[in-house]
């Protein structure tokens, strides 16, 4: 795991940099193995698979936002689909998948000097239903994120809430298996990293 410096951060519109940052994620359990394979194959067989026109699925990428002092990660309540996630969101044609989980998370949380560590950690798939769209997958490409000491989140209009959560008061916020994973994984490498 290495910062990702400006030069990482810069965007990339072709299709072959997501496959190549989802070959390059840390290798992980079988769940998270399952999903490299199937956004693979999609990714292969989609062109248009870096927007949300490809209504079936689609990739995204997100940010597990670590407060620096005192280990605890950001959630947002989702305005629309009123559950509590980690900042992410759509590529929206950007195939630095990196730099789409920094610019969500800039803007989801309104932190300035968020730092992103690559390889992404974590591969996730899992469907949404939002209100009035058909239901679809989101192929999530997901990375560690650390916030600044002393740090204060300010969401934008995307959120209804936030919090800054202790591993042992995850459950008080309903996470699905793949926000548990994340949660563990990324705080385990923060641990190795400052170590």
């Amino acid at each position: 795991m290495a910062v990702l410096a400006p030069a990482d951060l810069t965007s990339n519109r072709s299709l072959a940099r997501a496959r190549s940052e989802i070959l390059s994620a840390l290798v992980g359990d079988a769940s998270h193995e399952a999903n490299r394979a199937l956004m693979l194959r999609f990714v292969g067989d989609n062109d248009d698979a870096l927007w949300r026109s490809c209504e079936r699925a689609h990739l995204t990428s997100s940010a597990l936002v670590v407060a620096a002092a005192d280990h605890r990660v950001l959630l947002l309540e989702h305005r629309k689909l009123r559950r509590w996630f980690q900042p992410g969101g759509h590529a929206d044609g950007e195939a630095n998948l990196a730099l789409s989980a920094w610019r969500e998370a800039t803007e989801e949380t309104g932190i300035d000097s968020l730092v992103v560590y690559g390889p992404a950690i974590d591969l996730d798939v899992h469907e949404v239903r939002p209100p009035n769209e058909p239901s679809h997958l989101h192929l999530d490409v997901r990375y560690l994120v650390i916030a600044p000491l002393g740090a204060v989140a300010a969401p934008n209009h995307e959120s209804t809430a936030h919090r800054w959560v202790n591993p042992d008061d995850l459950d008080g916020f309903d996470p699905d298996i793949g926000l548990r994973r994340l949660v563990a994984r990324g705080l385990g490498l923060f641990a190795q990293l400052t170590a």
